[in-house]
This record gives structure tokens, C-alpha cells and sequence, in this order.
């Protein structure tokens, strides 16, 4: 029998890219862009992932997905974050509206998630 592994679960794997993604553009901002929004960006983009790792290692079901459903306001949060960094031009505007499609694909993947657990597990 094999085991299901975090790795394996596709919202984890694109919302961890993700996050690293937009460390990347983070990086390279100035000082004071990096401690305003900078900050706030990379604390929401970490927290796609990092809810889904926390349900995950979560025993009941409803615990899971409570969790799964904190790293879909986290990816709203960060779609936010993503438009303002748009506007005030600290991204490019291709590379942030690919950003954008990807935190905005995230919840659809997660909704995905918390079908499945709600079909394998019965507490």
C-alpha cells in the first residue's frame, strides 16, 4: 500500500513554488519596499503552503481541512499583495500576471484537496 505524502499533494507542491517564486522577486526589491510590502507578501505567500503542511500533519478531518481553507485566504491575501506590488511597479507586469494566475489557481486546487479528504476519511 502506498502512503500519501505531502509532496505528493498538488496544491502543496504549486503554493511552495509559489512562495519561493516571489521570495525571489522579494529579494531584489530596495530596503524600504522589501520592509512595507515586502514583508507582508512573503508572510502570506509562506502561508499558502505552510497551512496545507500544518492540515496535513493534522489527525481529524476537520482539522485538515481548517487549515486547507486558512491557505486559500492566505492566497487571496497574497493575489492582493501581488496587485499592489503591480501597481506601485516592483514586479514586472508579465511576471507578476503570471503570479497572479497561479495564487488565483491555488483555491481551486485546495477545493480539490478538501473533496478528497472529505471522501478517504471518516473523522
Amino acid at each position: 500500500m502506498e502512503y500519501m505524502t505531502l509532496e505528493k499533494i498538488e496544491a502543496y507542491v504549486h503554493a511552495h513554488e509559489l512562495g519561493n517564486e516571489i521570495w525571489d522577486c522579494v529579494n531584489k526589491w530596495d530596503k524600504f519596499a522589501r520592509w512595507s510590502i515586502g514583508i507582508q507578501i512573503s508572510k502570506s505567500a509562506d502561508s499558502m503552503s505552510a497551512n496545507i503542511a500544518e492540515g496535513f500533519g493534522r489527525y481529524y478531518k476537520k482539522e485538515k481541512i481548517r487549515f486547507y481553507r486558512y491557505s486559500s485566504g492566505s492566497a487571496w491575501e497574497t493575489r492582493e499583495w501581488l496587485i499592489k506590488a503591480k501597481n506601485r511597479k516592483l514586479i514586472p507586469d508579465e511576471q507578476v500576471d503570471v503570479l497572479i494566475s497561479g495564487v488565483e489557481e491555488l483555491p481551486k486546487m485546495i477545493n480539490r484537496l478538501i473533496l478528497y479528504t472529505n471522501q478517504k476519511l471518516k473523522y
